[in-house]
């Protein structure tokens, strides 16, 4: 079991940025999440996290041929403002100030959960009427939900660099019934859990895919 002071090592703050910037990896290359029996959609609603968005006057677009509100990177409902709070989060990160980061997560948690939830609204609505455009929404509700559960993931993470291991077992029980503990990141979130000594069975074959963020002093 880990100690808490080995959360703060560098190796760790190393493995926060990294991990943050892999949702952009994931956004670019268009990424379609591979689907679980039990959870099909993938997308497992979070209820809690519907409030309203605060909505700040837009800046000048990054595009001045692209004028639709919601397409520009200042604009906090859509995925591109959600990208940006990413990279703030990732930021504040680097300079290990995990009280903006915190918050920055957990605004972009919220923008792609209502996302998802719109979509799949959508989605629902043109169901039998028009499946190419049920099919579109419904394939970026999947991909908005796969975004929130990274961010969720990364708002973990970060709360358990600030020793507060409280608030990061929450975040990663919802990965997990959201993911599915089949899929890489519900494998993640629970060798986190393991870690925190919140469960004390591994999964089956030890080790999740991919290393976990803290590891034991050398």
């Amino acid at each position: 079991m880990l100690s808490p002071g080995t959360v703060r090592s560098p190796e760790v703050i190393a493995s926060l940025s990294a991990s943050v910037l892999a949702v952009f990896t994931l956004l670019g290359a268009g990424w379609a999440v591979a689907q679980d029996s039990s959870n099909p959609d993938g997308m497992g609603e979070e209820s809690e996290l519907e409030m309203p968005v605060e909505v700040t006057p837009n800046r000048e677009p990054s595009n001045p041929q692209d004028t639709r509100p919601l397409s520009l990177e200042s604009s906090f409902l859509s995925v591109q403002g959600g990208e940006r709070l990413l990279a703030e989060a990732s930021e504040a990160i680097a300079d290990e100030n995990y009280d903006e980061a915190a918050e920055k997560l957990q605004e972009a948690r919220q923008i792609f959960n209502q996302l998802s939830n719109f979509y799949q609204q959508l989605a629902t609505s043109f169901s039998g009427i028009d499946n190419r455009i049920a099919d579109e929404h419904r394939n970026r509700a999947r991909d908005t939900a796969q975004l929130r559960d990274n961010a969720t993931y990364q708002l973990a993470l970060v709360h358990r660099a600030q020793n507060q291991p409280e608030l990061a077992v929450p975040l990663l029980v919802q990965i997990i019934r959201s993911q599915a503990p089949t899929r890489d990141l519900g494998k993640k979130a629970y060798q986190q859990l393991l870690e925190l000594g919140f469960v004390s069975t591994p999964l089956p074959g030890g080790a999740a895919p991919e290393q976990s963020t803290s590891s034991n002093p050398q």
